[in-house]
């Protein structure tokens, strides 16, 4: 071997024994963070009533009688009746203490109809009772108390707004009951909806969140709350959501003050733009939010603003589609006066709207001969007539106003908009329809010249926009 060959065999060999060594400086070290923050980790376990009959009737409304298994049936009817009327269901989930005398944030899942609550801290003996001081069912979020008269660890709330896609992020939490697990991992992505409620906006993770893991902190490199772990989803491995700090802290600080939730509303329903929206209504770009409907006497009526508007901005905040103009309205007090950005028939404008106080009861809330099918219905590929006396009665239409979609063709333009039989034709581009003739106008007006038709349609108790675009003209 030559001295040369040998000089380059050692700087291999430095090299392979450093470089592991150096891989290992490079990755955190979680260790004082899980015991410091560790501490602040609780165990919750509820006990509800859980009515039987009604999970039995249930399980009958899926086993029709007739069947062979009719006597067996009613025999099982009879003897469950007599012997379970009801029965204590028990779970367990996780929370975290947010001030020394013993404030505690979980889910609201955790705790929902709880008729008794135990709250286990780390290195006790015994459970201690707690109540409930507040809850927040449409973003999942609770606060309960424990009265423990000691100086308690606590955990303070970080910035998730700051927080990176791929930075490092720590769950603690009581997955499948055992205790204080630690998991670690990354951010994996910010703003995912997930159809759990209204404000969706949540942190994804790969650090491993599990059954029972609902309620508990991820965490930041510094021990600060950056999310609550809410959801997983159940088919996958390493996809745990958490509700982000920026949301809860505020929600969290009214729960702890006044018990209840201090939300903004305006009072209407709203879907987003597309692409053939935007362009029906001249916009340059889809964003926004799509007024589909007013509440009579709500906020959004008092300030003017019309079905078929688009709000663009909220207090000055940019509103990119229909779930962030939710999340920017139900961040503001009720009470407040705030400024709407309204795209209106080719022009922008703005109106200010004294926002009410969110609700969830509020929530609650064939072709004729006179006059035969027109060719514009067809070339979008639907059938339109008028509404009979009792039809405009049924659904809730003044009479002689709109015009009901008797049929969709499969397969046309129409039907790729999601129009359905049954759907009542209010306007067409913003304008109303109440004759075939109206609809004809427009189409050939308009439309023709956008190569979009914007319909509003009301479909059983709600109003909606869907965008049909125009077949080119042969």
């Amino acid at each position: 071997m030559s001295r040369l060959t040998a000089v380059a065999a050692l700087i291999v060999l430095c090299l392979g024994l450093c470089l592991p060594a150096q891989a290992r400086v490079n990755l955190p070290d979680f260790s004082e963070l899980a015991e410091t923050a560790g501490a602040a980790v609780v165990n919750l376990s509820t006990v509800r009533s859980v009515n039987t009959e009604d999970k039995l009737r249930d399980f009958l409304k899926n086993h029709p009688r007739g069947g062979p298994f009719e006597d067996f049936l009613d025999q099982f009817q009879r003897r469950f009746k007599e012997e379970a009327p009801s029965k204590r269901q028990r779970s367990m989930g996780t929370g975290f203490i947010i001030s020394k005398d013993g404030f505690i944030v979980t889910n609201n899942h955790v705790v929902e109809d709880a008729e008794e609550i135990k709250v286990q801290l780390r290195g006790k003996d015994k459970p201690l009772p707690a109540k409930v001081i507040g809850r927040d069912p449409e973003l999942d979020l609770a606060v309960v108390k424990i009265e423990n008269g000691g100086d308690l660890p606590f955990l303070q709330f970080g910035d998730s707004d700051v927080l990176k896609v791929g930075a490092w992020v720590v769950a603690i939490g009581n997955p499948f009951g055992l205790n204080n697990t630690v998991t670690a991992g990354i951010l994996s992505a910010k703003g995912r909806v997930i159809g759990a409620g209204p404000f969706d906006n949540f942190l994804q993770t790969d650090a491993s969140i599990n059954p029972g893991n609902s309620g508990g902190p991820l965490l930041d490199l510094d021990g600060k709350v950056v999310g609550i772990n809410t959801a997983i989803v159940a088919s996958g491995q390493g996809i745990g959501f958490a509700i982000p700090s920026s949301m809860a802290a505020s929600v969290i600080a009214d729960l702890r003050e006044h018990k209840q939730i201090q939300r903004g509303w305006l009072g209407v329903s709203i879907q987003d733009v597309d692409e053939n929206a935007a362009k029906a209504l001249g916009m340059e770009e889809p964003k926004g939010a799509l007024i589909t409907s007013v509440m009579e006497g709500e906020p959004a009526s008092k300030a003017g603003v019309q079905v078929g508007d688009v709000i663009t901005s909220v207090g000055g905040h940019e509103v990119k589609d229909a779930a962030a103009m939710l999340r920017v309205v139900a961040a503001n007090r009720p009470g407040s006066k705030t400024e709407l950005g309204v795209w209106r028939k080719g022009k922008a404008m703005t109106v200010t709207a004294t926002l009410g106080q969110r609700d969830a009861a509020k929530l609650g809330a064939a072709k004729t001969e006179s006059e035969p099918e027109s060719k514009s219905a067809s070339l979008v590929g639907m059938t339109l007539r008028p509404l009979k006396a009792e039809e405009a009665r049924a659904v809730g239409v003044p009479a002689g106003k709109g015009l009901l979609v008797a049929e969709v063709e499969p397969g046309s333009p129409a039907a790729d908009a999601e129009v359905k039989a049954g759907d009542v034709l209010l306007e067409a581009n913003q304008t109303p329809v109440n004759s075939l003739a109206d609809f004809s106008k427009v189409i050939e007006g308009d439309a023709r010249k956008k190569g979009v038709a914007l319909l509003l349609l009301k479909r059983g108790q709600q109003n909606l926009f869907r965008a049909v675009a125009l077949p080119d003209k042969q």
